[in-house]
């Protein structure tokens, strides 16, 4: 009993920092990103403006890196313990939670590689600017890596908001949660757009 409330309780902290912080950081981070269509002084300005921020490593750690960690490691050990309700939910939403599941886990390892290629790099004395990435994404493997990644951790945001909403009680009916698989569907047309038009930006 105690073992299944605490479980009841980690999966809704799980879902709320999967919004909350890490959606709205993901957001920023690809509109920052996107300041590259316009050209190289424009994201370098954007970047830098990020950059100066006070008391960034604090702000980092407590509203990007633990969030990410929490959410990372308990939605790994879901992927591979929690299975399909075929009872429950249609064949559909199955699959959706199938594909939530996989794009998590591409999610984890390119995370854990972009920090590598960029944070990590800024700590060791590089700056981060138009001409990091660009070296990154000139490759054509790592260009290619970075749009399929790209693709599974906008899907993994935008399916993600339909289960924080199912969730957290907002939507109940099998109407509402209905629409709002379309309207999943437009952000992750929207934010796929903004974050492949950067990609290729740097291009």
């Amino acid at each position: 009993m105690a073992y299944s409330k605490n479980q009841f309780y980690l999966r809704r902290l799980h879902s709320l920092l999967g919004v909350i912080p890490i959606g709205g950081f993901l957001l920023i981070h690809l509109l920052v990103n996107h300041q590259a269509t316009k050209g190289v002084e424009a994201f370098n300005k954007a970047a830098g403006f990020m950059e100066s921020l006070p008391f960034l490593i604090a702000l980092e750690f407590i509203f990007i890196y633990i969030p990410i960690f929490y959410h990372a490691v308990y939605g790994v050990h879901i992927a591979f313990t929690a299975k399909e309700n075929v009872g429950h939910y249609s064949q559909f939403r199955n699959w959706m939670f199938l594909l939530q599941r996989v794009t998590g886990v591409i999610t984890f390892v390119f995370v854990a590689i972009h920090l590598w290629q960029t944070r990590i790099q800024r700590a060791l004395g590089d700056e981060v600017n138009f001409d990091m990435v660009h070296d990154i994404v000139s490759n054509t493997g790592w260009l290619i890596f970075y749009i399929i990644c790209l693709l599974a951790v906008t899907f993994h945001f935008a399916n993600g908001l339909w289960s924080f909403l199912v969730t957290w009680g907002v939507l109940q009916s099998k109407r509402s949660q209905q629409i709002f698989t379309w309207v999943s569907l437009i952000v992750f047309i929207v934010v796929s757009y903004i974050g492949l038009s950067a990609i290729l930006a740097f291009v």
